[in-house]
This record gives structure tokens, C-alpha cells and sequence, in this order.
């Protein structure tokens, strides 16, 4: 099978693609994760930060970012 070179801090790695790609889409799962839950965070502490201001509680901020599949749906549509 085919190789890669991946870089590991300083240093490069020949790794096979599969495992390569294998590496890469669980990288990409765990950091998915990491930003959605960010994103719940930081909505309590603006809706906390707003409170302790005495303004009312920002409406349209508990919206959820569109899926992928979602945004290929609108594409697609738009484009006829």
C-alpha cells in the first residue's frame, strides 16, 4: 500500500494512508467535540455575563451551526 509522510512536532513519519487517514479523521472527531462543547460553555457564560449586567437574555443565541449535510442541502437548492 501507499505511504504518507506525517509530521509529528519536528519530526516526519512514513505511515501508511489508511492509518494516516484513520489518525486524522479521529483528530478531527475529538476537536469536533471539543468546539461543540465551547460553544455550550460560552453560552452560559454570556447568558451569566448578561445577567450580571441586568440586560435581558440575548434571544437567537441557543441556534445551532448547521451540519454539513444541512449546508449541501442549501447549496444544492440555491444552485436550482
Amino acid at each position: 500500500s501507499e505511504t504518507a509522510m506525517v509530521c509529528f512536532g519536528n519530526m516526519f513519519i512514513q505511515l501508511p494512508k489508511s492509518k494516516t487517514k484513520e489518525m486524522i479523521q479521529k483528530d478531527q472527531e475529538q476537536l469536533d467535540e471539543e468546539i461543540n462543547q465551547l460553544r455550550k460553555e460560552l453560552r452560559v457564560k454570556v447568558n451569566r455575563l448578561y445577567e450580571a449586567q441586568g440586560k435581558p437574555e440575548l434571544r437567537g443565541f441557543n441556534l445551532n451551526p448547521m451540519t454539513p449535510e444541512e449546508m449541501k442541502a442549501i447549496h444544492q437548492i440555491l444552485e436550482g
